[in-house]
């Protein structure tokens, strides 16, 4: 176990808290009970969302790093928190879709469910003010916020990704409806510097297509918990409790 001394905060997220440490290198990222929707316009404290999201993220960044995925995890530390390495964070975010859902369906007019062959992906610049615009490369290019090696990296690392995870979660009885990735330079490489967790993906029942993400808190379905308990479950994470 780390003897990484937590000092004091650099960001408090919609979800997340990541704190300084003594090791310049490190962060420990803090997995709290909030839980948000709309930009933080609805936000309630979900007993358990902590634990269950740090320990099903750990279970997930250790599945990529076995599968040759670089990311920014290093190891647990408690219930709630984990260390991960200090990344330089590039300002978007990569989405691949493999079911339509959501803004993809609202933009488009698509119908939910619909299957995507091949699957789709999007980038968007993020930021809340601006609710997470869709972007392109050329915008990338343009702002500087990543240069074109950079830019292919990110998109073939989310790739390699969606498929690592489709397969594992198709084992498990989910379907992996879409997910969105964020990425950062450490020491000249590009790292995933993301959570994977049901706040950042979507994931249904392979049968009965239930939600089992954060729509079930979106929509007011209720059991969100639960339903991320259930796929913690079937993915064989250990929880705590």
């Amino acid at each position: 176990m780390s003897t990484l001394q937590k000092g004091e905060a650099l960001y408090a997220g919609k979800a997340k808290s990541v704190y300084y440490t003594d090791d310049s290198d490190k962060l420990i990222l803090l997995f709290r009970n909030d839980t948000s929707a709309f930009d933080g316009e609805k936000i309630e404290q979900l007993e358990r969302k902590g634990m269950v999201n740090n320990r099903f993220n750990a279970h997930i960044m250790q599945l990529l790093e076995d599968n040759d995925v670089a990311t920014h995890y290093v190891e647990l530390l408690s219930d709630q928190e984990c260390v991960v390495k200090k990344l330089d964070m590039i300002p978007v975010e990569c989405v691949i879709r493999n079911v339509a859902a959501g803004s993809l369906c609202r933009r488009l007019g698509v119908e939910e469910g619909l299957d995507l062959m091949p699957p789709t992906f999007e980038f968007f610049l993020k930021n809340d003010q601006l609710h997470d615009p869709m972007i392109n490369e050329y915008h990338i290019r343009s702002f500087n916020w990543a240069s074109e090696s950079e830019i292919e990296a990110m998109k073939a690392l989310t790739f390699k990704v969606n498929d690592i995870l489709k397969q594992r979660f198709d084992e498990a009885g989910l379907l992996l409806v879409d997910f969105k990735l964020e990425f950062g330079r450490f020491k000249g490489d590009i790292v995933l510097g993301d959570e994977f967790t049901p706040d950042g993906c979507r994931l249904w029942d392979k049968d009965t297509r239930q939600k089992m993400d954060k729509d079930r808190f979106r929509q007011g379905l209720g059991g969100v918990v639960e339903a991320y308990e259930e796929v913690a479950h079937r993915l064989g994470v250990e929880l705590s409790g």
